[in-house]
């Protein structure tokens, strides 16, 4: 697995950069936004561990342009700016995961295997679906009908979870800690922003139903 760091503080970068080579992983690095950019681009990254304070190109407007250019590679923010709006910034833009600095190695460490491990393939090819819709877990693609549906990394495993729990109401609570896997800020919109850009992508065929005051349904006929 290949891992993008894009820090310029060179203390920082040099011991994130060292802890992960320790653990196996291939480790590129990019002191600062356009140098990150064009590497995440140019190379077949399993994951990118972003900064948002970078000289070049500040780290959210980095996240904005890769996801138009590679929507499915993860992202995993690494940032001094703990505020809300900012988390909030990060997530609506597509970032998969954040950690605020100062933060433990052992955390750092566990969320990169969380991102890496759902980067890889499943053992068997399967493939879900409900009604129209249909998500092959092997190619990571969605389909409705013939119409196939380009989705980030985190609108897939929200899909996935989804259709495996088809019929099922889930709450915002139930889907920030099944997807996301981490505790999150009750009044974040992370959940309501990424199923309305599931059902924008989708289209109006899309069986993903509001209950009111709960959560979402993805209906299962």
């Amino acid at each position: 697995m290949q891992i993008l760091i894009v820090e310029d503080e060179a203390r920082i970068l040099a011991f994130v950069a060292r802890a992960l080579r320790a653990e196996g992983w291939t480790v590129g690095v990019a002191d600062n936004g356009s140098k990150g950019l064009a590497a995440a681009i140019a190379n077949p990254y399993d994951l990118v561990v972003l900064d948002l304070l970078l000289p070049g190109m500040d780290g959210l407007d980095l996240l904005r342009e890769l996801r138009e250019r590679k929507p499915l590679l993860p992202v995993l923010i690494l940032s001094a700016r703990s505020d809300l709006d900012t988390k909030l910034r990060g997530f609506n833009l597509g970032a998969d995961d954040y950690l605020v600095k100062p933060f433990s190695l052992g955390e750092l460490l566990c969320r990169v295997r969380v991102q890496l491990r759902r980067r890889q393939p499943p053992a068997e090819s399967s493939v879900l679906y409900a009604g129209p819709l249909l998500l092959d877990l092997t190619r990571r693609e969605a389909r409705l009908g013939p119409r196939v549906c380009e989705l980030t990394d985190g609108e897939f495993r929200l899909l996935h979870f989804l259709l495996e729990h088809a019929g099922e109401v889930n709450s915002r609570e139930q889907l920030l800690s099944q997807v996301w896997g981490y505790d999150f800020d009750p009044r974040s919109n992370v959940v309501d922003v990424s199923i309305r850009r599931l059902r924008q992508k989708l289209g109006p065929e899309a069986p993903i139903e509001t209950v009111r005051n709960v959560g979402y349904r993805l209906a299962a006929g």
